[in-house]
């Protein structure tokens, strides 16, 4: 390496939500370490804050065992040429952002080569496939986790690990102002709104598009009056979820928004979302939910095959029991989602307990996460930023 050039780390994310972390890993880096460069496999948001992408992250952003394999060789390409790349010019620094089955494979292979890994967000060993520990105690040179029961996992395994809390948690308002946002986004103060969160994935928009739109005209017709907010995260899901809108003579009346799908969850009184991070900011900005997911039957026999929890909810896995519904698989019907949601529509208690659970995760999470990230990254780095 030469001797005068900048801090290089190759940094790999794999889906929007790692997108997210990443770009506030880099702010966060470049604030203490300015000239540091980053390339790898990027998002958007990590481009905007100065990462080169050589891929594109959206070849990553698969879910589910045969979505998987079906993606494999495609895949495996991506993580060939990527590790050549890398491995050709070697940076200071690895650090890959979720996407597990994609990194830590990569990350054997460049720690092997003398290359420091940091893993940042664990995968949910707690949750299923726990015997990834040992895979995990190969990759990394240490791991960041997000949430405080983590922590003691990894000690006992012998992996370097710190807590650094979440970002979103950090991003987000203890107290959002509903009433302007709703203005903001030109909605009437008064009314009754439900924002619907699909997902971030072609492959999830695909499974619930019609089953959103479906549970919102059924919720339409027993509450007049009441309407319904879409955030999407890009012009292709926005696509997907209209020409399904459009399949219905009579369709219900939803806002559809390219982003900002913070303001759309503010805006809401509930909100009815696809299991991911995306129920961790609803629960962060303690709006009452509903959580539903649909996988291909054998992704999901696969899964529930080897899972630890009855909960797939991080809002239920951080409270430790079900407090919010959870409507999955063949129990992901309209009816059951809109009988859940009007549940809470005219249950004032209900939400309430929601909230005052969600307020303690939120003060849990709210660490600093940028700062805690910086000093555990930082002696890596150690000499190298002028």
């Amino acid at each position: 390496m030469a001797a005068n050039r900048p801090p290089r780390i190759a940094i790999v994310a794999g889906e929007p939500s790692g997108d997210l972390l990443g770009s506030h890993l880099i702010a966060a880096l470049r604030a203490r370490c300015p000239g540091a460069e980053f390339y790898g496999i990027a998002g958007p948001k990590m481009i905007f804050a100065g990462a080169r992408t050589l891929f594109s992250m959206e070849k990553l952003s698969v879910n589910g065992y045969v979505e998987v394999i079906r993606h494999l060789p495609e895949l495996l390409a991506i993580r060939r040429k990527l590790k050549q790349a890398i491995l050709a010019d070697p940076p200071d620094l690895f650090i890959g952002i979720d996407a597990p089955d994609f990194n830590f494979s990569l990350e054997i292979a460049l720690k092997a080569r003398g290359i420091p890994t940091i893993h940042y967000v664990s995968p949910s060993i707690w949750a299923w496939r726990g015997e990834r520990i040992k895979k995990i105690a190969r990759a990394v040179s240490q791991m960041l986790v997000v949430f405080p029961f983590e922590e003691a996992i990894y000690r006992k395994a012998g992996i370097p690990v710190t807590y650094v809390g979440h970002p979103l948690a950090d991003l987000l308002p203890e107290q959002p102002d509903r009433l302007a946002v709703r203005k903001r986004l030109g909605m009437a103060t008064d009314a009754r709104i439900i924002a619907l969160l699909p997902g971030s994935r072609v492959s999830e928009l695909n499974q619930h598009a019609q089953l959103f739109i479906e549970t919102a005209q059924l919720l339409e017709a027993r509450h007049p009056g009441i309407r319904f907010v879409t955030p999407l995260v890009n012009r292709e899901t926005r696509e997907i979820f209209t020409k399904a809108l459009h399949e219905y003579p009579r369709p219900p009346s939803i806002q559809i928004m390219i982003g900002h799908a913070d303001y759309a969850m503010i805006a809401a009184d509930l909100i009815l979302v696809a299991s991911g991070t995306a129920t961790l900011e609803a629960a962060l900005l303690q709006r009452p939910m509903v959580i539903t997911y649909r996988v291909p039957k054998l992704t999901a026999w696969l899964m529930r095959k080897r899972a630890y929890l009855p909960w797939v909810g991080l809002p239920n896995i951080l409270a430790n029991r079900g407090l919010v519904p959870e409507l999955l698989q063949e129990r992901a019907t309209p009816e059951k989602l809109a009988e859940a949601l009007d549940n809470l529509l005219t249950d004032s208690n209900l939400c309430r307990e929601m909230e005052i659970e969600f307020a303690r995760q939120y003060r849990s999470l709210k660490q600093n996460t940028a700062a805690r990230m910086a000093v555990a990254v930082m002696p890596y780095l150690e000499g190298k930023c002028g």
